[in-house]
C-alpha cells in the first residue's frame, strides 16, 4: 500500500537519478530466477548518497510512526535491508535485529541475528518486494522467536498480484515508498521511456515469469 502519492513519485525519481532502478525494455536483463526483466533494481545504491538515503530513512520512519506507532525493535531482511534497517532504528532509537534467509549451518545456527526478547513489538525493513516469499520468510523465523510482527515497511514493490495473495495470506500489514506504477509514471513524465516502452514494461508486469521481449 502506498500512503503518499508524491512521496511514490519523488522515490522513484531519485531511484531512477542514481540507476538503483534501471529500465531497459529492448535489453533485458536476467533476473537469478531466470525471469527475462526490463527492470533491475538495486536500492542498496541509494546507502552511497547520503541525502537520498536519509530522504528515504526519514519517510520510512514517517509510515512506521503514522502506521504503528514507535515499535520495541526494527528488524532488517538480510542482505538488502540491514544498512536502511539500522538507520531507521537509530532514527527511531530503538534496537534492531537482522533475518538471515535462513539459519547459520554452525555456531549458534542463529536465523535471527542480535538480541531480540520474546513478545517485543516488531515492525520489519525490506529493501525490495518481488513475490513476497523471502520477505514473508523472515517474519516466520520473527514470528518462531516470540516477536509480534506488526508489518513489513519496504522502499520498493513490483506489484506482482502474487505478493499480494502472499501477503494476505500470510496476514502481514505492507507499505512500501513507492512500486512499479509509480515508476511508469514517473519514468514517462521525465522521457526516461517513450508511450511504446511503456506498454512493453506494462506487459511485462502482467506475466513477469512468460514475458518474451
Amino acid at each position: 500500500m502506498i500512503l503518499n502519492k508524491d512521496t511514490a513519485k519523488k522515490t522513484a525519481a531519485l531511484l531512477l537519478q542514481i540507476k538503483a532502478i534501471k529500465l531497459q525494455p529492448n535489453e533485458p536483463f536476467t533476473w537469478a530466477s531466470g525471469w527475462k526483466s526490463p527492470i533491475y533494481c538495486d536500492n542498496r545504491t541509494a546507502l552511497s548518497f547520503p541525502e537520498i538515503r536519509t530522504y528515504i530513512k526519514e519517510n520510512l520512519v514517517k509510515i512506521i510512526e503514522q502506521e504503528y506507532g514507535k515499535p520495541d525493535v526494527i528488524a532488517g531482511v538480510a542482505t538488502g535491508a540491514i544498512a536502511i534497517g539500522i538507520l531507521v532504528a537509530q532514527q527511531l532509537n530503538v534496537p534492531f535485529v537482522y533475518v538471515r534467509p535462513e539459519p547459520k549451518s554452525h555456531g549458534r545456527k542463529n536465523q535471527v541475528e542480535g538480541y531480540l526478547e520474546k513478545n517485543k513489538n516488531i515492525v520489519v525493513i525490506e529493501d525490495l518486494i518481488s513475490t513476497g516469499k523471502s520477505s514473508l520468510n523472515a517474519v516466520k523465523a520473527l514470528q518462531e522467536e516470540g516477536a509480534n510482527v506488526k508489518g513489513m515497511v519496504a522502499i520498493f514493490s513490483y506489484g506482482f498480484d502474487i505478493a499480494r495473495e502472499n501477503f494476505k495470506e500470510a496476514n502481514v500489514k505492507l507499505h512500501t515508498l513507492s512500486n512499479y506504477d509509480y515508476l511508469l509514471e514517473q519514468s514517462l513524465d521525465n522521457n526516461y521511456i517513450t508511450e511504446k516502452e511503456l506498454e512493453t514494461l506494462k506487459q511485462w508486469r502482467e506475466d513477469p515469469s512468460d514475458w518474451k521481449q
